[in-house]
């Protein structure tokens, strides 16, 4: 994290010494004012935000014995509090909804269409600022900086990408105003414009948290049984597969899904998003799904435009990877949300919309958390009640946790330790020889 922070000052450093160098070399008086008037439009926009920057970068190097051997975020664990970490949660909640909605204060329930629409406005100028810096300055850099910069740049354009991600993922839930028009609207949008169909995604996430870890009809993070394990499974049980297994899955695991319904729930025929009269959804949802496909063709359209008029390289180093990165965020996200030994999954003989939605777990990603709206650290409140905002749902989840008790986990692992630790442990899934629970399954790594 050290390393990052240096390299990323190196390279705004740099930036700025060849914008001035670029202002000295301007021979014509009044080009030089307008470049001024540039800059100063540009400081003005960005200004909060590169405060923030600064406040979460000094707060970083602070913890930095915390980041020790880590990727986003987290802290490291002594073996007891990681034993406990793993320790399985309960499976009969001795509280209902209601209990946890009476905990929760009145305003966190409010959705207010201003505040919400700040944070986009708030993440468009902040992108467009990536966009300006990296469009304008990263060319005029010698190669070594060009090679650090562009990756840089495409971690800071997908990270902020991936907030306004989540705020689209919100507008699907109906928690970013009291208007639904003005959510689908918004979330077509900014889900559109990051290569996700946005209602085809919509109704099956709304599936997906009307049946969490049910084995029989969740949508997506379904683990196989011991006996449906397969061969690959076994070949690629060791680090260089697991490498792989996880390289592939950050990378192609949404697009994948999205095309051929990959590790989601088995219908009796083809499934995907793309396609109106997929067995994913209902007489009703056909046409929005439609919507969502020509939301798409029109952002296919913008991009050959685009590659007609900068190139093909421009297009991918700009706008490609960086939506790439907010896939790869999206899957690492929800993979470890879902992903972990202590959380139970259910066949139909025991599951039921309580024990399901608390089988979630929360994750620290450090500094990203904040730019990722909160959605890391909150997910067992989103399962819970998904139609707050994320601007309240740090006070609702605390508010809840006393009522939980047990049932409430957050893994704070450093996350590539996490990730990688997940990927070893969490093989298959089986119920225990000796419970009365039999339709109730746990992880196990041992093939």
């Amino acid at each position: 994290m050290a390393a990052f922070a240096c390299a990323f000052a190196c390279v705004l450093l740099a930036l700025a010494s060849v914008f001035f160098f670029h202002i000295g070399r301007e021979s014509h008086k009044l080009k030089r004012i307008q470049t001024l008037k540039h800059l100063y439009i540009i400081f003005k926009v960005s200004s909060s935000f590169l405060i923030e920057l600064c406040v979460l970068v000094l707060l970083t190097i602070s913890r930095l014995s915390d980041f020790r051997n880590m990727g986003a975020g987290g802290r490291m664990l002594d073996s007891s509090e990681e034993n406990n970490l793993l320790k399985r949660v309960p499976v009969d909640p001795p509280f209902l909804l209601s209990d946890l909605k009476k905990a929760i204060p009145a305003q966190c329930f409010e959705r207010s269409v201003i505040r919400s629409s700040y944070y986009v406005v708030h993440d468009l100028i902040v992108a467009y600022v990536f966009y300006f810096l990296a469009n304008t300055y990263i060319p005029l850099l010698p190669a070594p900086l060009a090679y650090l910069a562009w990756p840089i740049y495409w971690f800071c354009q997908a990270s902020i990408c991936t907030g306004l991600w989540v705020i689209g993922h919100e507008c699907g839930h109906h928690a970013f105003s009291e208007y639904q028009w003005v959510d689908d609207t918004v979330g077509f949008i900014l889900h559109s414009a990051l290569f996700t169909p946005y209602f085809s995604w919509k109704y099956s996430h709304r599936n997906h948290h009307a049946n969490t870890n049910s084995l029989d009809n969740d949508e997506v993070y379904i683990p196989k049984r011991k006996s449906k394990v397969r061969i690959y499974s076994k070949l690629l049980n060791n680090p260089p597969g697991r490498v792989f297994t996880l390289v592939f899955r950050l990378t192609l695991g949404f697009p994948l899904y999205l095309l051929t319904n990959i590790s989601g729930k088995k219908y009796g025929r083809f499934a995907n998003h793309f396609d109106p009269m997929s067995p994913i959804f209902t007489e009703r949802e056909r046409i929005q799904v439609l919507v969502s496909d020509l939301g798409l063709l029109a952002v296919f359209y913008a991009i050959k435009l685009a590659v007609a008029a900068k190139g093909a390289a421009w297009v991918i180093s700009i706008y490609g990877i960086p939506v790439v990165g907010v896939h790869v965020f999206f899957v690492l996200i929800t993979y470890l949300h879902h992903t972990h030994l202590s959380l139970p999954h259910y066949d139909s003989t025991e599951w039921n919309w309580i024990r399901g939605a608390l089988s979630t777990i929360d994750r620290d990603f450090g500094f990203l958390n904040r730019v990722f709206h909160d959605v890391t650290h909150t997910h067992v409140l989103h399962h819970l009640i998904s139609y707050i905002p994320h601007y309240h749902a740090k006070e609702a989840r605390d508010a809840i946790k006393p009522v939980l008790g047990e049932h409430y986990k957050i893994d704070r692992t450093p996350i590539f330790k996490a990730m990688w630790r997940e990927a070893k442990e969490c093989i298959y899934i089986e119920p225990d020889e000796d419970s009365e629970h039999k339709g109730t399954y746990w992880y196990h790594k041992v093939l």
